[in-house]
């Protein structure tokens, strides 16, 4: 083997990522969840109780299918009935070349549904990393290379895509939410593009309505993942962002998974106002949105059926039981989302203790997930509890006791009526 002191080291600029660091700080504490049964579980699914070989039962108050619509019989019969009437699970050439009708049907059902032009891709992240390039490029947009600035807080799947963002533009990062770093920004750029969660994983929503104001005021662009509100959000599911942005043309893109509340597989982007030849432009140099993996045809079949709840008074219902169950779970434990209708809580536990939480809650038989840096930030550990519509009164009740055994605050208070 030759000498390798001799050879030239990478030195890494470490810019708009930085492995060493999340993997060196966030490691151990997926090992230590690991070794206490908190990561890595194998549990099978009857009635709405997991079941793990050992014989432990446990609710899961951990999953994003907010409105339990992944066991609805109609979207199981959904994705079945599309197998069997396209005879193909997926049919691998890009779209772009060769397509059976099913994703254009899809399509079709969800432009109704949002009254805007969507595009269906096999993942939110795969979304970002085929549409964040091309804003920085300019080639989606008015042709001017913006600025990009991401929140601090925009999910992974959005700030990976930094450095290739980068390749194409400058690239800023401001604080959560930070409308006077983005006016800054506004004042000083010919073009701003600004990245964040319209509803993010720990219980919060984009400020909309104010972001609007600097839309309407210097011709902000903002993109939208408002995955974590699609159907358990607005009228007929449309998410929070829908529901609240009045700007509707090419300055706003919303991005949405369909893998949560909608019950499905896939992701779907929302546009307005974008010319023909920019949806092609999309399709044909939005990176993995090009390639030959759409959505297959059982996803697609099951997307349809859940589209078609979507229109029925059963969404409805199945929001408003989620709104009463997040409302009972704030009646017993104190939260800083207390009072709001996100249906996610993160119960403060410290990060020496939270993975000793965690355990202690899961033995009691419910799972929630304990999160830790680099998923929230160091010293800001704790218990992130999803509520979904198939809850219990009993179960919820049952879990807020065990979550006071392990050190949560009470709810001292009436909460604020939920919004």
């Amino acid at each position: 083997m030759s000498d390798l002191s001799s050879r030239n080291v990478v030195t890494p600029t470490n810019r708009y990522r930085n492995n060493a660091k999340a993997i060196g700080i966030g490691n151990e504490f997926w090992d230590t969840s690991e070794r206490n049964g908190l990561a890595g579980i194998v549990a099978d699914l009857a009635d709405g109780i997991l079941h793990t070989e050992a014989g432990h039962e446990f609710v899961n108050f951990s999953c994003c299918s907010y409105l339990d619509l992944d066991s609805h019989p109609k979207v199981i019969e959904g994705g079945i009935e599309a197998m069997r009437r396209y005879g193909v699970l997926d049919h691998c050439i890009p779209r772009t070349r060769v397509q059976i009708p099913a994703m254009l049907e899809l399509e079709a059902s969800l432009d109704e549904l949002f009254g805007a032009q969507t595009i269906c891709s096999i993942a939110a992240s795969t979304a970002s990393f085929g549409l964040l390039p091309l804003i920085a490029s300019g080639d989606l947009g008015n042709g001017t290379r913006p600025l990009m600035v991401f929140d601090k807080n925009a999910h992974i799947s959005m700030a990976n895509v930094k450095p290739v963002c980068a390749d194409e533009t400058e690239i800023a990062t401001c604080r959560h939410n930070d409308l006077d770093f983005i006016e800054d920004c506004c004042r000083k750029y010919a073009r701003v593009a600004f990245i964040c969660d319209g509803s993010d994983s720990l219980g919060g929503y984009a400020p909309v309505q104010e972001l609007a104001q600097l839309q309407d005021k210097y011709g902000l662009m903002v993109y939208y993942d408002d995955s974590h509100s699609l159907s358990a959000y607005g009228e007929r599911g449309v998410g929070y962002v829908r529901s609240h942005s009045p700007i509707r043309d090419e300055r706003t893109i919303v991005v949405m998974t369909l893998n949560k509340a909608f019950g499905t597989s896939g992701a779907v982007i929302v546009l307005d106002g974008h010319s023909k030849q920019t949806l092609r432009i999309i399709e044909r140099f939005g990176a993995a949105l090009a390639y030959s993996q759409p959505m297959n045809t059982a996803a697609i079949g099951a997307s349809l059926a859940s589209a078609q709840i979507h229109r029925t008074a059963e969404l409805t219902m199945r929001q408003e039981g989620l709104r009463e169950n997040i409302a009972l779970f704030d009646s017993l434990i104190r939260t800083d989302q207390s009072g709001r209708t996100f249906p996610i809580r993160l119960v403060p536990i410290s990060d020496a203790t939270v993975i000793e939480a965690g355990r202690r809650v899961f033995e009691a038989g419910f799972y929630v997930s304990p999160v830790f840096f680099p998923i929230v930030a160091r010293g800001t550990a704790g218990l992130r509890v999803m509520l979904r519509y198939g809850h219990t009164d009993k179960q919820i009740r049952r879990l807020c006791e065990v979550l006071e055994e392990v050190g949560a605050p009470a709810a001292a208070i009436e909460p604020e009526p939920v919004r």
